[in-house]
């Protein structure tokens, strides 16, 4: 039963997450004039078929871990020799016919979309269900720590690090994160005077939460709309952080999963409860949209990147070089895949 469990709340998460930003592709080439082909939801043979009165082929596959939206000519980006020599009828609807502004806003509306999702859920969670915070109140200074030489006391309130407002200690703790490689400014409230010190890299300051400072929130429609956009923000920040962390070996790489972390964590938080499950699609819609910005060609990121280059260049790429560099970012993508499967069969299977 876990094990159905676990698999249906997969397809689900993967299922919105994927529907979402496929979504926001094909509304933007809709709009911009550009025909789309195909939206298929999985990859493989199709369970179900059917075309729509534009012409578009709407699929639903036999391997749902993923989608795509076929756009009209989108293949032609390098290739401007082939659409120029289209006739007229052909290029009606053809993804190179629109100015590169509309390719632009084609090509970001899929990550849009995550984003848009992640904070559409942040705000109705912050909206419906009070929450426990712990509040950045210090409860205990460790001896000899950072902290402490520099002159933090219990019973101090962080306000600020850096210039970023601190309301919890999660905000805290990823202020903290961006702030591994310098000294921090620290803003502290302590009684009734704000008080300034800086604090230096290390991998602890030595401060403990005071765990009786703790405070139940429950926002209103505009306040759990300005919580679930701030939310939304946090996480995203975070997971560049971890990237950041990753690439530079800060952190192990052994944390990255594959589709069956994703299902673990999924199972676990649909049997927790509805709120819980619609934290996971926020977080991971959040998740799909950050890596889609990385500046891989094969990636949304990627093509907007090549679309500022262009403009900044004033011409066109294309060639033998572009199709190398795709060529490379596919094996990365593949080997990125391999590497994150076998983090996860060598946990499950304590191989490591």
């Amino acid at each position: 039963m876990h094990t159905i469990i676990t698999i249906v709340a997969l397809l689900i998460v993967l299922g919105v997450v994927v529907f979402v930003h496929e979504a926001g592709h094909f509304m933007a080439a809709r709009w911009a004039g550009v025909r789309v082909n195909a939206f298929s939801i999985g990859f493989g043979p199709s369970i179900l078929k059917w075309t729509d009165k534009r012409g578009t082929i709407w699929k639903l596959c036999c391997l749902p871990l993923g989608g795509y939206v076929s756009i009209y000519g989108q293949e032609d980006m390098f290739n401007r020799k082939k659409y120029a020599e289209l006739p007229k009828a052909k290029k009606q609807g053809h993804y190179l016919s629109v100015p590169a502004w509309k390719q632009f806003i084609i090509i970001a509306a899929g990550v849009f979309m995550n984003f848009m999702l992640a904070w559409a859920i942040y705000s109705v969670d912050f909206m419906c269900r009070p929450k426990m915070i712990q509040l950045p109140v210090i409860g205990q200074v460790v001896r000899d720590s950072v902290a402490f030489n520099a002159g933090v006391r219990a019973g101090d309130v962080i306000m600020k690090i850096d210039n970023t407002s601190i309301d919890n200690w999660g905000e805290l703790i990823i202020a903290k994160e961006l702030a591994s490689k310098h000294d921090a400014d620290v803003l502290l409230a302590r009684k009734n005077k704000l008080v300034s010190v800086k604090l230096s890299p290390a991998d602890k300051w030595g401060l403990i939460a005071d765990g009786s400072k703790t405070s139940i929130r429950r926002k209103g429609f505009f306040g759990g709309i300005y919580a679930g956009l701030r939310e939304t923000y946090h996480q995203s920040k975070t997971l560049l952080v971890v990237l950041k962390q990753i690439i530079t070996g800060e952190r192990s790489s052994k944390q990255l999963g594959s589709f069956i972390t994703i299902a673990q964590v999924s199972g676990m938080a649909f049997e927790i409860g509805f709120f819980a499950f619609l934290s996971i699609i926020a977080l991971l819609s959040v998740n799909l949209g950050i890596v889609n910005l990385l500046p891989l060609p094969v990636l949304d990121g990627g093509y907007l990147l090549i679309l500022i280059i262009e403009a900044i260049i004033g011409r066109k790429l294309g060639g033998k070089a572009m199709e190398i560099c795709i060529l490379i970012g596919w094996i990365l993508i593949m080997a990125l895949f391999i590497f994150t499967m076998w983090n996860d069969i060598s946990r499950v299977f304590h191989l490591n």
